[in-house]
């Protein structure tokens, strides 16, 4: 099995590229904080090269620059070539399927030079779905009353057969 998961930052911008059938590709290299810090060292980072296809690669492009955090998903892929000096050359990428936005589209306007609100405190108050006052949230309580039925307001019943389902 070949599959790789990556959450790290964008080391540099992406580049997108076009190829002769008008098909978007985008090259980019995202950073990833090994788990371990050396004794007595510094954190030490990997920077991974990926490529990502598609409109995907358009979206990247579009949204996300150098600092941006992503996830990505995908396989590794070995390569070579040779170089112009005549050596051959190898090259190991992540061939990504799928990518992940990871952090807030203010985080990602700022580190391009966007719009940024200093102030920000995130409200971590979250009040659960039945209606408790936020002040008065408490999450060791319960949130539902089981005694009663959550749903006898959403209106008729919906009956399912088997061939309703995709699976």
């Amino acid at each position: 099995m070949n599959k790789v998961i990556l959450i790290g930052r964008l080391a540099r911008d992406p580049e997108l590229r076009t190829t002769p059938t008008n098909v978007s590709v985008a090259t980019f290299s995202i950073a990833v904080s090994r788990p371990f810090v050396p004794q007595g060292g510094q954190p030490e980072t990997d920077f991974i090269n990926c490529v990502i296809w598609r409109r995907q690669a358009e979206n990247l492009v579009k949204y996300c620059h150098k600092g941006s955090q992503i996830a990505v998903e995908g396989r590794i892929q070995t390569r070579n070539y040779n170089a112009q000096d005549g050596s051959k050359r190898y090259v190991t990428e992540v061939m990504c399927d799928n990518i992940t936005f990871l952090g807030t589209k203010a985080d990602n306007q700022a580190q391009a030079g966007g719009y940024s609100d200093n102030n920000y405190q995130p409200n971590n108050n979250f009040a659960p779905a039945n209606d408790i006052p936020v002040d008065n949230y408490n999450p060791g309580t319960p949130t539902t009353d089981i005694s009663e039925d959550p749903f006898k307001d959403f209106g008729e019943e919906i009956t399912l057969s088997d061939d309703d389902l995709p699976f």
